[in-house]
């Protein structure tokens, strides 16, 4: 299919630059994907389309604050650098502006010192790998110097850093939220554990190739970024089970659907323990192994995202959901309001 299938008309005061100050209060749009009948809610009626022994499938993964702002040592210049992927030990693949003042031995300093980075090689576009030098934990030394990597659409600066964080984020690893998470709290999960359905976590590491514009014309020949997954033998057999006893698979986000579809694709529609790199492209013509539902927010046009959420239901009544979204002013992208599509 065309990239261009994919567009859509955005008023830019519909992205939400800010997050609700409470996380449940957002917007519910509520699409069969089949009949493609639309239904306008808030998200705490999420609680009245989950049923008894169904799987809410959350990724736990944790946005690291990758943005450091540091300082050229041989001559005083700003740098900012982004961390990118963690390569081995203190080493790892970032994005560096600006990049033409960081060459291959040059040395980054951070905090007055508390953090040092050495380029160890160039890549294009921007991209350097750099080995770290510091005292202490390098999680807890980021934590102090590090800023939150919010989208390139979001100009605002956000004044409660864990806003950006789901409540349940536990892996350190994202260069970006799972944002769809970040509408529910710990109470909202307890009232859909209290209905009986079942909260499961996977880990997947979102890259910023997230935000990577599709930069070809066929769907076909779009390259997906690489990233991190993991699901544990627990959570792969309470999926399993879910499934043969006739319950639906409810993923949060469109990262908990490209772990679980990574696994099922290669294991005949069933999850087994596994961890790796996935670049798995859903769109429309992908036949689903596993995942019956998505609970998601509002994508970029002509995006990867708006493929895989036409993949699941069709590109027609996904445009048709958007247009309606437009009209109806819902908060579009990470802090916007959330769609379920089941």
């Amino acid at each position: 299919m065309r990239v261009e299938d994919f567009d859509f008309d955005l008023p830019e005061e519909l992205i939400a630059q800010t997050p609700l100050l409470d996380r449940t209060a957002s917007r519910l749009m509520v699409l069969d994907k089949v009949s493609g009948e639309i239904e306008d809610q808030h998200f705490t009626d999420i609680l009245s389309y989950l049923n008894e022994g169904d799987a809410l499938v959350l990724n736990d993964t944790r946005v690291l604050p990758a943005r450091l702002h540091g300082i050229k040592e041989e001559t005083g210049a700003h740098i900012e650098v982004l961390l990118l992927k963690q390569k081995a030990g203190n080493t790892w693949e970032t994005l560096v502006k600006p990049a033409k003042r960081i060459r291959q031995g040059a040395t980054i300093t951070f905090g007055n010192g508390a953090l040092t980075a050495t380029c160890l090689e160039e890549l294009e576009h921007g991209g350097r790998i750099l080995e770290f030098s510091y005292e202490g934990i390098f999680y807890e030394v980021l934590e102090q110097l590090g800023e939150m990597p919010l989208p390139p659409y979001i100009k605002e600066q956000l004044a409660d850093q864990d806003r950006y964080q789901t409540v349940y984020a536990k892996e350190n690893g994202s260069a970006a939220a799972p944002t769809a998470g970040l509408h529910f709290t710990e109470d909202l999960l307890d009232k859909i554990k209290a209905k009986g359905v079942e909260i499961i976590f996977v880990t997947l590491h979102v890259g910023l190739g997230t935000f990577r514009p599709v930069d070809v014309e066929d769907t076909e020949n779009h390259k997906m970024h690489s990233e991190f997954y993991r699901l544990t033998e627990e959570a792969a057999e309470r999926i399993n089970t879910i499934k043969e006893n006739g319950g639906e698979v409810v993923a949060v986000g469109t990262t908990s659907i490209r772990t679980i579809e990574t696994i099922a694709s290669r294991h005949n529609g069933k999850l087994v323990a596994e961890s790796g790199w996935t670049e798995i492209f859903i769109s429309p013509g992908y036949t689903f192994k596993a995942v019956d539902a998505l609970i998601t927010n509002f994508h970029l046009p002509k995006s990867t995202l708006i493929m895989l959420v036409s993949a699941l239901s069709d590109r027609n009544k996904i445009l048709t959901a958007y247009n309606h979204a437009v009209e109806q002013q819902y908060r579009f992208f990470s802090f916007g309001d959330a769609m379920f599509i089941h």
